[in-house]
């Protein structure tokens, strides 16, 4: 694996939660986590506080990783960076509403999804292709319809 792909996972594991602490300084940072964040090192002192730490666990992480779960990581990221720039950044949309919700509704989206996985791959390949191919002004009558149910049930 390069530096640069590694740096790009960090990247994306230091998005994943914010936190409220100071940053490690570089003299800090074990010697295979200085080996693993070395091409940040000339501008390690520059970077926020919540970044470094975040650069730091995710370094720390890589480190417990076995080989296989690194290769699954790399796919992942692979696929990640193999996105169109708007596709990543409506996922990265989607995630920040989901950070930001309630904890009801994160909960009523994790069985929503649990459901979802649980069909057959047919069943939900046939309801992704029907909601591809409403128009946005369907889909938003069918997110209200829902939510109306939903408030019902209150």
């Amino acid at each position: 694996m390069t530096r640069r792909s590694f740096l790009a996972l960090l990247a994306a594991l230091a998005l994943a939660r914010p936190l409220r602490a100071e940053g490690p300084e570089w003299e800090s940072l074990s010697a295979p986590e200085q080996e693993l964040l070395a091409p940040l090192a000339g501008s390690w002192d520059e970077l926020p506080a919540e970044r470094r730490l975040r650069l730091q666990r995710g370094a720390a992480h890589w480190q417990r990783m076995g080989a296989e779960e690194r290769a699954r990581a790399m796919a992942r990221l692979g696929e990640w960076r193999s996105l169109a720039p708007e596709r990543r950044e409506r996922i990265r949309e989607r995630f920040r509403r989901l950070r930001d919700a309630a904890p009801e509704e994160r909960a009523r989206i994790r069985r929503r999804y649990d459901w979802f996985r649980g069909l057959p791959p047919e069943r939900r390949r046939a309801l992704r292709e029907r909601w591809e191919r409403l128009t946005p002004e369907e889909r938003e009558r069918l997110r209200e319809r829902r939510q109306r149910r939903l408030q019902r049930r209150r």
